[in-house]
């Protein structure tokens, strides 16, 4: 009898835990989930206001291989839109859709444009047998951007046709942003002396690379789980950074920074950050930094790297 009225107390708990976790709405608006940082300001961008925004990763968190809790996997079967990435790092979202018997309004973002695989360059550090995965990094070129705006749009306004024309309103002038933006990184490369690029760690930037025709090397594919960069994979990218005469090693955000400090301290270049936007600080997060910024900062830190 003792251990029915524990597991019918710790059933209770388990419950009101789950209740309590996912936020309460402040008003009648819909309430959108978003996994990480780029589609949860672009939608940003486009409703405003009109609904109730979750970024369901926290800032400053590591998102490659995020595992929701039950509260969290609670607020996404409840909430009114769930945007994700899609692809391998989301296969979680995969078994919530289909075996929960919920019909989830849902948008993958990789459904949202063309992908590629990623692809292992000469020098990079990876696992050869594995079998070839799309990259998730859609978002990192301004033109993807465009398109995935363009399908988060529709989203929201099958969502609150009331406030379509507003949203999409809203959505025109910020294309009209984010079309400026393509133009400008054009502008820098298309007149730069240089159209080869070096990371010291994992590579995000695949399709910004492919848009501009940008050769890149780097240490390891976008979605790695490697953390340990090999000494032969550090000496092929000095070579590369001193036979190319690079100015610029490129790291990415919340890295230590160690690996591309001891390339530009043996290759004699400088260390800068290119922001894949997957996810921002605390800090930034909580100062409004929006997807814009951070690739304007890309956009000057890259034309210090090939000119």
């Amino acid at each position: 009898m003792k251990r029915i009225i524990t597991l019918l107390l710790c059933i209770a708990l388990v419950l009101c835990a789950l209740a309590c976790a996912a936020p309460k709405p402040e008003s009648d608006r819909p309430t959108v989930i978003c996994t990480i940082f780029p589609q949860y300001d672009f939608v940003r961008q486009i409703a405003g206001d009109r609904v109730n925004l979750v970024m369901l990763s926290k800032p400053g968190a590591e998102v490659h291989g995020f595992d929701p809790s039950l509260s969290e996997m609670s607020m996404i079967l409840d909430c009114d839109l769930f945007v994700y990435v899609g692809g391998e790092t989301d296969r979680w979202v995969d078994d919530l859709l289909h075996k929960n018997g919920r019909d989830l309004n849902a948008v993958a973002l990789t459904d949202l444009v063309d992908t590629v695989d990623e692809e292992l360059t000469p020098g990079m550090q990876g696992e050869a047998e594995d079998k070839p995965e799309a990259d998730e990094h859609v978002w990192t070129s301004p033109k993807n951007a465009i398109r995935i705006v363009e399908g988060l749009t529709d989203a929201l306004c099958a969502l609150l046709p009331d406030e379509a024309g507003a949203m999409r309103a809203n959505a025109q002038a910020y294309i009209n942003e984010l079309q400026t933006l393509d133009d400008d990184f054009r502008e820098v490369v298309g007149g730069a002396k240089r159209d080869t690029i070096v990371f010291a760690e994992r590579f995000p930037f695949r399709y910004l690379c492919d848009e501009l025709g940008l050769r890149y090397y780097a240490a390891l594919p976008g979605c790695s789980s490697n953390e340990e960069v090999s000494i032969s994979t550090v000496s092929f990218l000095i070579e590369r950074v001193r036979e190319e005469r690079l100015p610029v090693v490129f790291t990415i955000e919340f890295s230590d920074g160690r690996i591309a400090k001891t390339i530009a301290d043996a290759a004699g270049c400088e260390v800068l950050e290119l922001h894949s936007c997957h996810n921002v600080s605390r800090e930034d997060f909580d100062a409004g930094v929006t997807y814009l910024d951070l690739m304007r900062r890309n956009l000057e830190h890259l034309r210090k790297a090939v000119n």
